[in-house]
């Protein structure tokens, strides 16, 4: 998934997710949500990542619809992922929200469905839940958001199926290496949310010293770090600019010692919840 804005990763079940996607957090409904996803199409970008709690399914679903008749690609050749919000986690209640999902979205399946938290003494219920959709054919793939090691742990005991995917927040500052190595030897693919830092790390000096090395910018160091790291990066943006911008990252290759300048900013710092303090 390094060398092309359309290369794929395939998950432990022979699907193909490409390696990096548009994120869709904090974007509310209306055009400039609909005109961010058709150009995201445009450009070339094949993967969208929403979720129920996000408030824009609709509108991804519509950009998705206008962007499919514009451009002439096929939604098989498209990657959506949602997630199920922790009110709904539950056998019965997860099975709903996913035809709600699927309703807002104006899709019949889903390439990935994920767990958003792993909200204590309700998930078991809910992955049994992915499994049975699983199954159905009405998502491709299953997977969690936000579990650690001991999360993933406890569901792995019971669960028939082993997630897919684990998307966890992931940037320079929270380089997560114990997870992704746990993730590796699961074979769970490992996707970065907040890749940016929600913007906070981009005046980094390491990264800015980076940028003029390689005649990027930060933010392009950042992306094309997560895809040498084999780690699927869905970064969040609006502007047209930005998101061609973002996903300029495969004309250059970081050398392996500037891979770990970048490990060493590391600091555990989360810009999201911490998922074992995180006010369910």
């Amino acid at each position: 998934m390094n060398k092309h804005l359309q290369d794929t990763t395939t998950l432990s079940n022979g699907v193909k997710m490409p390696g990096l996607g548009l994120g869709v957090f904090k974007v509310e409904e209306g055009p400039v949500l609909v005109e961010a996803v058709k150009s995201a199409l445009r450009h070339g970008y094949r993967s969208i990542d929403t979720a129920a709690i996000y408030d824009n399914e609709a509108g991804v679903g519509k950009g998705i619809a206008e962007g499919l008749d514009e451009t002439g690609i096929d939604r098989s050749d498209l990657f959506v992922t949602s997630k199920v919000w922790n009110d709904d986690l539950g056998y019965d209640s997860t099975i709903r929200a996913l035809e709600t999902s699927l309703e807002k979205l104006g899709l019949e399946y889903l390439d990935l469905y994920l767990i958003h938290w792993p909200v204590e003494g309700k998930y078991k219920d809910a992955w049994r839940a992915l499994e049975t959709l699983y199954k159905q054919g009405k998502v491709k793939a299953i997977g969690v958001s936000n579990f650690h090691n001991s999360h993933l742990e406890e569901l792995l005991k019971n669960a028939e199926i082993k997630p897919m995917v684990n998307q966890v927040e992931l940037h320079p500052r929270l380089t997560q290496k114990e997870l992704q190595a746990y993730c590796q030897s699961h074979n769970i693919q490992l996707e970065a949310w907040s890749p940016l830092m929600q913007g906070e790390i981009l005046q980094n000096e390491t990264l800015l010293e980076l940028a003029v090395k390689y005649d990027k910018t930060a933010a392009q160091i950042i992306v094309r770090w997560n895809l040498q790291n084999e780690v699927v990066v869905i970064p969040k943006s609006t502007k047209e600019h930005r998101i061609i911008s973002n996903a300029d990252v495969y004309d250059f290759t970081l050398s392996d010692a500037d891979m770990r300048r970048i490990d060493e900013l590391n600091q555990n710092h989360r810009v999201g919840p911490d998922p074992d303090n995180f006010d369910f």
